[in-house]
Parts: C-alpha cells; sequence; structure tokens
C-alpha cells in the first residue's frame, strides 16, 4: 500500500511496477489519496444506540486505488471511497483484452501503450476486438468487475456477512469509454505522407457544422446537443517532438488522429460523458455506446479518406472500444 499526494498520475507508478515485475492474478498494489466522494453523515443518540439522522454530504475522503492482474481483462483498477455508500470506479482497457485473447488464440501481436503496433494477423485481430461492440460484452465486463470488487475491495469495508445482511450491490452504467481504429502501414514513410496530407487538406475544412456531423449531433435533440459547445474546434498539437495529435472536439466528444510507433496512424472517438450520445448509459447499452463511437470514428476517416486511400490502399484497420467503468453503491456512475 503507497499513499500518494495531489495530482499524481498513479497509474502510471503501477505501470512503473509492471515493467520491473510480474504480477500473478490477484491484487498487486494499493494506492491512497484524497478525493471528494458522497458520503453518509450520520447522527446518532448520546449513548450512539439509534440512529437520528441519516444525510448525504460530499467530503474529501481517503480513497484506495486497487491494480489487480485479471487472467481474462490484464491489468485493471477499481477505486473505491473508503467511507459508505462506498462508491466505486472501474477503470479497465478494452485492449488489455484483445491481447490477452489473441496470445490465447496464437496470434502474435505487439503492443506500445494500448496501441497495436505489429501482429502477424491483423484480421484475426480485429475479430477479437469486435468482440467487445457485441451485446455479450455487457455480460463479460459485469462478470469481471463482480469477480473483484466484492471479494477484494468491498470486504474491507464491509465483510461478506455484512453485505448480504445490507443487501448492497452496484449497478454499472458506462460513463466515459473510447473507441479506436489502427491503420498500419507497411511503410513509416508512407505512413508519415498521409498524415501530414491529411493535416494540410482537412484542417481548414472542418468547420463547426462538420465537427457537428461527425460528431452527430445533429441527431441529438435536448440539453445535451442542440447548441454548439465554446469546447469545439479543430486543432493540431505537439505533446512530444516527434508527436502531431490532429484534435477534433465538439462539446464533450472528441476525435483524434495521431501517429503511433514506427508504421501505425491511429484514430480514436471518446466521450467524457456518455450521456452526449443519447442512447442510455446502463451496462446494458455498452453496445450501443459502442456503435456511435464507431460509427463517429467511421465517419471521421471518411472525411479523411481521399488521403489515406490514395496514400496506401493495403493499409488494414483494427477497432477496439475501450470502456470506461464506475459505480457508487446502489444506483451507479459510470463503466
Amino acid at each position: 500500500m503507497i499513499d500518494c499526494t495531489a495530482g499524481e498520475r498513479k497509474h502510471l507508478i503501477a505501470e512503473e511496477y509492471l515493467r520491473t515485475h510480474s504480477a500473478g492474478p490477484g491484487v498487486f498494489m494499493i494506492l491512497v489519496a484524497k478525493a471528494p466522494a458522497m458520503v453518509w453523515d450520520v447522527r446518532r443518540s448520546a449513548d450512539g444506540t439509534v440512529i437520528g439522522s441519516l444525510a448525504r454530504k460530499r467530503a474529501h475522503v481517503n480513497h484506495y486505488s486497487f491494480h489487480i492482474m485479471d487472467s481474462r481483462w490484464g491489468h485493471l483498477t477499481i477505486k473505491m471511497a473508503g467511507h459508505a455508500p462506498f462508491a466505486a470506479q472501474v477503470i479497465l482497457n478494452g485492449h488489455e483484452y484483445v491481447a490477452v485473447t489473441a496470445q490465447a488464440a496464437g496470434i502474435a501481436a505487439a503492443k506500445e501503450g494500448n496501441c497495436f503496433t505489429e501482429t502477424t494477423d491483423p484480421a484475426g485481430l480485429a475479430q477479437i476486438a469486435d468482440t467487445l461492440s457485441q451485446d455479450a460484452a455487457a455480460g463479460r465486463l459485469g462478470q469481471v468487475t463482480g469477480r473483484w470488487i466484492y471479494t477484494v475491495c468491498l470486504i474491507f469495508g464491509l465483510d461478506l456477512a455484512d453485505q448480504q445482511r445490507t443487501c448492497l450491490t452496484y449497478a454499472y452504467p458506462a460513463c466515459q469509454a473510447e473507441y479506436s481504429r489502427n491503420l498500419l502501414f507497411a511503410y513509416g514513410g508512407h505512413m508519415d505522407r498521409v498524415f501530414n496530407a491529411m493535416l494540410d487538406r482537412t484542417r481548414s475544412r472542418l468547420d463547426i457544422p462538420a465537427l457537428a456531423t461527425l460528431s452527430g449531433a445533429r441527431r441529438r435533440p435536448g440539453k445535451y446537443g442542440t447548441h454548439p459547445s465554446p469546447r469545439a474546434g479543430v486543432v493540431p498539437e505537439a505533446p512530444a517532438w516527434d508527436l502531431t495529435v490532429f484534435k477534433a472536439c465538439f462539446g464533450l466528444l472528441t476525435l483524434k488522429g495521431y501517429t503511433k510507433g514506427a508504421r501505425v496512424l491511429r484514430f480514436e472517438a471518446i466521450t467524457h460523458n456518455t450521456r452526449q450520445l443519447g442512447c442510455g448509459r446502463a451496462l446494458e447499452r455498452f453496445p450501443q455506446i459502442a456503435a456511435r463511437l464507431a460509427s463517429m470514428c467511421q465517419r471521421f476517416c471518411t472525411a479523411l479518406d481521399c488521403s489515406i486511400s490514395a496514400s496506401s490502399p493495403t493499409a488494414r484497420w483494427i477497432g477496439c472500444p475501450c470502456p470506461r467503468k464506475q459505480a457508487p453503491a446502489g444506483p451507479a456512475a459510470s463503466m
């Protein structure tokens, strides 16, 4: 167990540990830091035997980030508040699931971060990735969470008997999600020409109406999608000397294109709040969420298709949704 300071990137601590240590199935690290959460404010009688009132309030309390190695999903994190109702956030990466499943199927693949940069069977890898957009994906997500949250995380606050007595269960809505498509090139020089041409030809043409079309905002009535957000625009960024990120933002939806490794051109569709998609947030709706993000990514790639297809007709796509899950006690927050 490690105490962390404010602003410390806890996932980087876990990733650094995994680079130098092997972790079998189970919890391999617990990181502790304070963060705001909704907790129960309990007022008791003078002798402490009777609860006089029970109210929710927001407070800064310790949160425990359980870093877990799962046999099917690889590295996942469950971040849980240390006070009732023990709100929890589950963070996992679909690329980890694809990597483990591909290895079991005998498909060799290399990853850089959460991006596949090499594979001996692109079609087979894409087929595995597509399973995360099917109806059965919701069941898989529920299973991996239920496998750890009650017996490994919540048990520190409530033992199994108390969990049964209080009937405390979690529900899992999907709060944030990402969907990526990776274009694998035979030669790095072809990728550079495609990406530079895309920047030159497309940046000035993606205005606000075009961004609304790419993000599907024209089909979303109501308060989440009727008016252009102040967070809208197209901009290239350079977070590193050898990396340029082409980013298109419309409200809480983001489309990104950037190079990864020597021969991979990667596109991402991100929803920072799944309400923006207008298809529901319950875990059972995850296939629809993934489909909306895939459609956004497809429209984005179609808008860039003239420069991509002209430069490399032999490139192959691999798509993979990456859910982020979160579950406060009782109802829930996000997957």
